[in-house]
């Protein structure tokens, strides 16, 4: 097996010469196969476990090469496509179908996790309220449905809402509100404490002399950074990883566990955040740990990442119901690299995790729409004027809160107390939670139960009854105590979103950004007459969440999903792209490129780059490294083609010393005319494990044809490295790494054609946040 895949990822023409290799190395294995085979380095397959570090920003990350991960899997391809006979048409017709099955792997399994969270996130958070007599795992719903189980009835239940078989702990306010406090407070604890445990150091170089890089940059993130893999929504991580980025362990099976059932007890707590941004990690950790059971994924960064691009849709279409939407957000809000081929098995993983979910039917109801709405009212011409108003103030949350939300992380986790325990962190903002949101009656429900509250239309069934609509329809004394409700719940939903986002759980954004929305969009409705409130109520959720994150299409296809209010598809367009106006005006950076920024997570923005390159009018050779850096990585290769193998041992020690994972050894010859470029990782395994079949002062061959005997390295060169002139516009290097892939790129000299420099892709991403 190891020598088929050998076979897989080599050239004809040097299959001969790599077999002769592996016939006198028997220890060579199939990692090492791969290897040999291809530019892909053995620090990548490592997944940077054995990393050092690099004197540049981001030091803690290695990349992946997306040009030559096409190039490997070219190689694959034409093999396995080209041999005659059953088996190999057997072959072909699996290595075809293989990405279809993954994917569709990917959607059913993800459906279950995701029902097994809503079903325990349920009755968790309802512990709070009281318990269920008859089962202690059942949620006050499915306790006080007729005919309930776990998942509810795939008919409409009947719930009764004076209901003996749940019983509260307390009728007293005073006790009920105690015990509430402290079941949250313990959740809060059980869920942070659960996260910690995946606190992660991830690798990281000792300090040196700045003599190695003189940028003003070279300081900055230079130490080791600690990571908990499970924290936070996932998001900003995904897109580093699917922008080329490594980050190792961030989708083993143990983070995807204790993200959750951390997730459970977060959202249990009642605190301002969601599940959904939990989701989309959930997925994509499914998606990782499916496809790395397929060679061509596991063995390859490129369709490995095109594997969680598809992965990514299965997250969003089971947090809402919105399978439509879930592609989408994956295109639109995550994805770097989404060709067609991606677009067609996302729809299949997304569409598979919907149908399972509705067949598994955590919410009862039998449907997919989470928040189903019939106003039996349309809209006039007047009512733009309120949904370009909501949109207005969509922008101005979404702006706002990104700053704050900002200031607040760089302010108040500075502390030492909170920086060194993130737990006490949580508790604080637990208790903060639990004072602010229990008198408001309104915001004593977890997140997802407010939305609906705040949907509904009162003048339809049995939904009159809530507590909404008996102040709407003034069957209560005072409607402006109601409205104080409303104005109370937007301010407390700003104010608390705003100083939770970023704590050490698994948290999203979304559910709290729709929740103030619906208050808003509530309380606008109570002065608009003949329409349903719960109207604006909806538009004015999708305005908030715009203007906080800065979805557009994605997002209305997910409200008209998550309501199946199709016929407000126009108020929710006129909106969301009035909110990401004002947003946009506000500050560029949405709530996930503040949460990058915070993290210290790099990302490559093609189009926020591009946009701060051409106020510069910057050429190449700014990003040229220093001379003594380049002395360090360029070999000077002689006629014969041959180097001293010491000379590659002393570059390799340097590289290694120095920490450049990314980085690998430039050949050059004649009058410094650039003739190739090998890796880090494939010098050291040529000499580490190919090494010692050979005398200890033979030359290492580079290039040309191998003379029997000879150490041959030719076969890890890259003879046809990318370059780009020196005085070229540095929107041509911005545009061949966004749009290429590209770990590396040479830079000559123009008229001369001689190199001058090599541009590593955290180089260029530390430039572009310097100057944006």
């Amino acid at each position: 097996m190891a020598e088929y895949q050998a076979d897989d990822e080599m050239t004809p023409l040097r299959q001969s010469t790599r077999h002769e290799r592996l016939n006198k190395a028997h220890f060579i294995d199939e990692e090492a196969s791969s290897i040999i085979g291809s530019h892909i380095t053995k620090d990548e397959l490592l997944m940077g476990d054995s990393a050092v570090g690099e004197r540049l920003p981001y030091n803690d990350y290695t990349t992946i090469d997306f040009l030559h991960d096409l190039v490997k899997d070219s190689y694959r391809v034409r093999l396995t496509h080209s041999r005659d006979g059953l088996r190999y048409k057997v072959i072909t017709l699996w290595d075809e179908a293989s990405g279809w099955i993954a994917a569709a792997l990917v959607g059913i399994l993800t459906a279950c996790v995701a029902f097994l969270v809503d079903i325990a996130e349920a009755t968790v958070s309802d512990w709070k309220h009281g318990y269920c007599r008859r089962n202690l795992l059942l949620n006050r719903e499915s306790c006080c449905s007729h005919g309930s189980s776990l998942g509810g009835s795939s008919d409409h239940p009947k719930i009764d809402d004076n209901c003996s078989a749940f019983r509260t702990w307390s009728g007293d306010y005073t006790s009920a509100f105690t015990i509430f406090v402290g079941f949250a407070l313990a959740f809060g604890v059980i869920s942070c404490s659960l996260t910690m445990l995946t606190k992660r150091d991830l690798p990281a170089v000792e300090p040196v002399s700045k003599d190695y890089d003189t940028t003003d940059h070279s300081t900055k993130k230079n130490s080791g950074k600690t990571m908990v893999m499970a924290a936070g929504s996932g998001i900003p991580e995904i897109k580093t990883i699917l922008s080329g980025f490594v980050i190792p362990g961030f989708l083993d099976f143990k983070v995807l566990f204790v993200k959750a059932v951390g997730a459970v007890f977060a959202v249990a707590t009642g605190m301002c955040l969601g599940k959904e941004g939990p989701f989309v990690h959930i997925s994509t950790c499914v998606g990782y740990l499916v496809a790395k059971h397929f060679p061509k994924y596991r063995d390859n960064g490129r369709k490995m990442r095109e594997m969680l691009s598809a992965s990514c849709a299965a997250g969003l279409s089971v947090a809402f119901g919105a399978p439509i939407g879930g592609v989408l957000f994956s295109y639109e809000e995550i994805s770097t690299y989404f060709p067609r081929k991606v677009l067609w098995r996302a729809f299949l993983c997304s569409l598979s995790a919907a149908a399972v979910l509705k067949a598994l039917n955590p919410n009862g109801t039998g449907k997919l729409v989470l928040f189903e709405t019939d106003y039996g009212t349309s809209y006039s011409a007047v009512h733009y004027l309120v949904f370009v108003f909501l949109g207005v103030a969509g922008g101005i949350f979404g702006g706002t809160f990104c700053k704050l939300n900002l200031y607040w992380s760089k302010w108040f986790r500075s502390f030492w107390f909170i920086k060194n325990y993130p737990v006490f962190e949580v508790f604080l903002i637990v208790l903060a939670t639990a004072l602010l949101q229990y008198p408001n009656p309104m915001t004593r429900e977890p997140g997802d139960k407010i939305i609906g509250n705040l949907l509904v239309d009162c003048r339809n069934g049995p939904v009159a009854q809530s507590w909404v609509c008996r102040h709407e329809l003034g069957t209560t004394d005072d409607s402006w105590t109601y409205k104080g409700f409303l104005i109370y719940g937007t301010l407390t939903k700003l104010l608390l979103t705003i100083i939770t986002f970023g704590i050490k759980v698994p948290s999203g954004i979304i559910i709290p950004s729709l929740d103030a929305g619906a208050f808003f969009g509530r309380l606008i409705g109570q002065w608009i007459p003949g329409t349903s409130p719960g109207i604006f109520a909806m538009v004015g959720a999708g305005a908030f969440l715009a203007g906080v994150s800065r979805m557009t299409i994605s997002l209305c296809v997910i409200m008209f999903e998550l309501t199946g209010e199709l016929e407000y598809v126009v108020p929710h367009m006129i909106a969301i792209l009035v909110a990401k106006w004002v947003a946009d005006a506000l500050g560029k950076d949405s709530v996930y490129d503040v949460a990058q920024s915070i993290l210290g997570h790099p990302f490559l923005d093609i189009e926020h780059s591009m946009h701060a390159v051409q106020r510069q009018n910057a050429l190449v050779e700014e990003l040229i490294p220093p001379k003594q850096t380049m002395d360090e990585i360029t070999v000077v290769v002689p006629p014969i083609n041959k180097v001293s193998r010491k000379v590659l041992e002393e570059k390799l020690e340097q590289l290694k010393s120095r920490g450049l994972l990314d980085a690998g050894l430039v050949l050059v010859q004649g009058n410094g005319m650039l003739q190739g470029y090998v890796a880090q990782g494939e010098v050291a395994f040529a000499l580490e494990e190919l090494g010692p079949l050979y005398e200890a002062d033979v030359d290492v061959r580079l290039f040309g044809v191998a003379d029997e005997g000879d150490f041959d390295m030719s076969h890890f060169v890259d003879r046809t490295p990318l370059s780009i002139r020196d005085k070229a516009p540095m929107e041509y290097a911005v545009e061949m790494f966004g749009k290429l892939g590209l770990r590396h790129l040479m830079v000559t000299e123009e008229g001369t054609g001689k190199l001058v420099g090599v541009i590593i892709k955290k180089r260029l991403v530390a430039y572009l946040e310097r100057i944006g």
